[in-house]
């Protein structure tokens, strides 16, 4: 009896939803999958998974057998990684999903240079605002700038994405600048769709927390569409620095009410909880950390927005 593969085909199934996505993941026929798992089921005395008619999906007890799988099969992956991959040279297939607007303008440049530093290592990327299943679709790693609530992956902080509430100096000029954040009913707005929220919501100074609606005059998925609306001066945006911080600096933008936060993100590295990270996805995920770091180059914007 090996336990160790018992864990990894029970695993698989789970990530895949399905025996057949396990079988092809794992090389194997479906018929010795299934005997696999309902041959682990029997030794344990539960039912690890219903079966419906278009998903597998874990019971009580294979949520938390699968939670206990996936660490032990990563401890045995990290330790022959040790010994195996010490001074091997980084090789093979890296499927990346990333936002568009963070994707292209911050992420693509650092990507590049990985490229370029590891040649026998392939890359795929796929610049996309959607939220991707990196299971289904078979993505070795998402970037993501969000809140994050997805347990059945492992996120890794990368840097931190402050939110900037920002018009045109023209347009601050003709509506005035607001001084508080119900200040802020009284304009337009350009929004972002795929927010979680319409509501604005921040943190003042002394530390309370309050929301505030801006009627919206355009909206969008993108927010590199909004940043070049509002620079024409069509409304007031609320975007993360990395995606307006050359405008501010360039002083077409302006960034107002800086004393409070507009519930700032972090952009993100994850990934499926996994038997095997292989070395080359760790070393990129080090290699994204250490550029963007925990003081990123477009927030060098705010120092200009200050004066």
């Amino acid at each position: 009896m090996n336990r160790l593969l018992e864990m990894e085909i029970f695993a698989t199934v789970a990530d895949a939803g399905s025996i057949s996505g396990a079988a092809e993941r794992l090389d194997m026929a479906k018929s010795a999958v299934s005997k696999r798992l309902s041959d682990l089921e029997i030794r344990l005395g539960v039912s690890l998974m219903t079966r419906t008619t278009r998903r597998l999906s874990l019971t009580d007890a294979g949520a938390e057998f699968y939670k206990h799988c996936t660490a032990i099969l990563a401890e045995v992956a990290a330790a022959e990684a040790v010994v195996t991959e010490a001074d091997a040279e980084l090789s093979g297939p890296i499927r990346i999903a990333a936002p568009l607007s963070f994707g292209l303008q911050h992420l693509g440049p650092v990507l590049v240079k990985f490229m370029q530093r590891h040649p026998a290592v392939n890359v795929t990327v796929d610049f996309n605002d959607r939220q991707v299943d990196l299971v289904a679709e078979g993505f070795d790693l998402g970037i993501r700038i969000a809140k994050l609530g997805d347990s059945t992956l492992v996120a890794r902080k990368l840097t931190p994405a402050r939110v900037l509430v920002c018009a045109s100096p023209a347009y601050w000029a003709a509506n005035g600048r607001p001084k508080e954040p119900a200040d802020l009913k009284n304009h337009l707005a350009l929004r972002y769709t795929l927010a979680a929220q319409r509501n604005w919501t921040y943190t003042a100074p002394d530390g309370t927390r309050g929301s505030i609606t801006v009627p919206t005059r355009h909206a969008a998925n993108n927010g590199a569409f909004l940043r070049d609306a509002a620079v024409a001066g069509l409304a007031i945006v609320r975007l993360p620095a990395f995606i307006v911080h050359e405008q501010i600096t360039a002083r077409e933008l302006e960034p107002v009410l800086l004393d409070y936060r507009w519930n700032d993100l972090h952009a993100w590295a994850v990934y499926p909880q996994t038997r095997r990270l292989p070395a080359r996805v760790r070393a990129l995920i080090d290699y994204l950390a250490e550029a963007f770091g925990e003081t990123p180059y477009w927030e060098t914007c705010l120092s200009v927005a200050s004066k």
